[in-house]
């Protein structure tokens, strides 16, 4: 593993800066504690403009909160002692929610905790949720009833507080479109993302009909991730470039030009504990804008500002553009 202190966010340059949105970070988890104003700073730097802090934990929910304060409060610091008013900094964001990966240690208490939050402080969003079925532990009845119970609760929240949702779908997609066709919550009218979308081509587009961008991360930049290649390439002939957002799921799914001869590939949720592989960063978003840019054969600069306008809409913001 590269040591913390000596991280940089990928030994490549960049040729061109454009304003992007990391909708999908957990970058209050404990690997980013010794150096997450300096990383902020390099997020900026590369273009990154918006990142959002999603929830997988009840007893993480303020962590999220603490380290939003921390980077503004930083920031305000900074601006004072340079005394330049017009110095910029990246905008945090946060969504709430209980991690289908995570079933066995949700509780009632906690759903109704999290209920509180969200009309008390009104998130960006509700995520992430969801189901899986990566492990066998997962795929037992009860758990995975657990896991409906759970995720058609936090849809129910999403309907009553009109705010998106950010779904973790993995090895359970016809099953998710089944409980998303059935439910109240209309992705149309109140945005969402199907977060790291790991799907096939068809299960893409059935995402998209339902008004759900796809997320698309990291793992894009690795060639050898075929299905997913072809899944995104199936939903944009089908419903254009407006259909995708980027994220970097960081500490996760680092892209493959920012990985060192330590880093190894593993699975969506493993990074909670603080002792993992290399970390990705939100200063790597641009490697999946320039990947992505090579997979759809469009521009940088023409993919960069749709993709604003789709994280906008995707969450119901409205974040200018930069120019």
């Amino acid at each position: 593993m590269t040591p913390i202190n000596s991280y940089t966010p990928c030994t490549k340059i960049l040729s061109n800066i454009y304003p992007l949105i990391d909708t999908h970070t957990h970058f209050d988890a404990s690997v980013f504690d010794d150096d997450k104003a300096l990383l902020a700073q390099q997020a900026y730097a590369q273009g990154v403009r918006h990142l959002v802090l999603v929830g997988y934990l009840h007893q993480y929910f303020e962590r999220m909160y603490e380290t939003e304060q921390l980077l503004k409060t930083q920031w305000q610091s900074s601006t004072i002692a340079t005394n330049n008013q017009n110095e910029s900094h990246t905008d945090i964001h946060i969504a709430l929610g209980l991690h289908p990966f995570y079933i066995e240690q949700h509780t009632a208490d906690h759903l109704k905790d999290m209920a509180t939050m969200i009309a008390e402080r009104r998130p960006l969003a509700i995520g992430e949720i969801g189901l899986d079925t990566f492990t066998d532990a997962m795929k037992a009845p009860d758990m995975f009833a657990k896991q409906v119970q759970f995720f058609m609760a936090q849809l129910d929240l999403a309907v009553t507080h009109q705010l998106p949702v950010l779904l973790h779908i993995r090895k359970a997609h016809a099953e998710a479109l089944a409980i998303l066709k059935a439910h109240d919550y209309d992705a149309h009218k109140l945005g969402g993302i199907a977060h790291s979308f790991s799907g096939g081509a068809q299960e893409a587009k059935a995402f998209v009909k339902l008004g759900f961008k796809l997320g698309v991360t990291g793992q894009v930049t690795n060639p050898n991730a075929k299905k997913l290649r072809r899944a995104i390439q199936a939903a944009v002939a089908s419903h254009g470039i407006e259909c995708l957002v980027i994220e970097t799921d960081c500490p996760d799914m680092t892209p493959i030009m920012c990985q060192t001869a330590n880093d190894r590939s593993v699975p969506d949720s493993s990074f909670h504990n603080g002792s993992m592989h290399d970390r990705n960063v939100p200063a790597n978003l641009p490697w999946v804008l320039l990947s992505l840019s090579e997979l759809l054969d469009v521009s940088p600069a023409i993919l960069a500002e749709q993709l604003w306008h789709n994280s906008c809409t995707a969450l119901k913001t409205t974040w200018a553009y930069p120019q």
